[in-house]
């Protein structure tokens, strides 16, 4: 059945750089749009990136805009958030998620990976 697995979370120090990792089996991400997702305890899921699958436009959340970059790598066929001068509070626990319909700022996504936790702290 179709996968979606993330990894590369960890604990990280403020002003650090971390690189998640979307991979994806029985699924080509190439042609799905991709969202990050992440959830904080005691807070609803909320997306904070997406990439397109109609034109590979990229969207980025106020609060990380700047910071973190969404890309595609088709050869893996894997989406890469890589995320840079982090704050204690992108602490949380980060999700991928993908369809092949929906428009980027959309919650309604198919699949979703099982998350991984990211700490950021001194």
């Amino acid at each position: 059945q179709v996968q979606l697995v993330e990894s590369g979370g960890g604990l990280v120090q403020p002003g650090g750089s971390l690189t998640l990792s979307c991979a994806a089996s029985r699924l080509t991400l190439h042609y799905y749009t991709v969202a990050w997702f992440r959830q904080a305890p005691g807070k609803k899921r909320a997306g904070i990136s997406c990439i397109s699958n109609t034109d590979g436009s990229t969207y980025y959340e106020d609060s990380v805009k700047g910071r973190f970059t969404i890309s595609r790598d088709s050869a893996k066929n894997t989406v890469t958030l890589q995320m840079n001068s982090m704050k204690p509070e992108d602490s949380a626990v980060y999700y991928c998620a993908a369809d092949p319909g929906v428009s980027c700022g959309s919650e309604w996504y198919t699949y979703w990976g099982q998350g991984t936790q990211v700490t950021v702290s001194s």
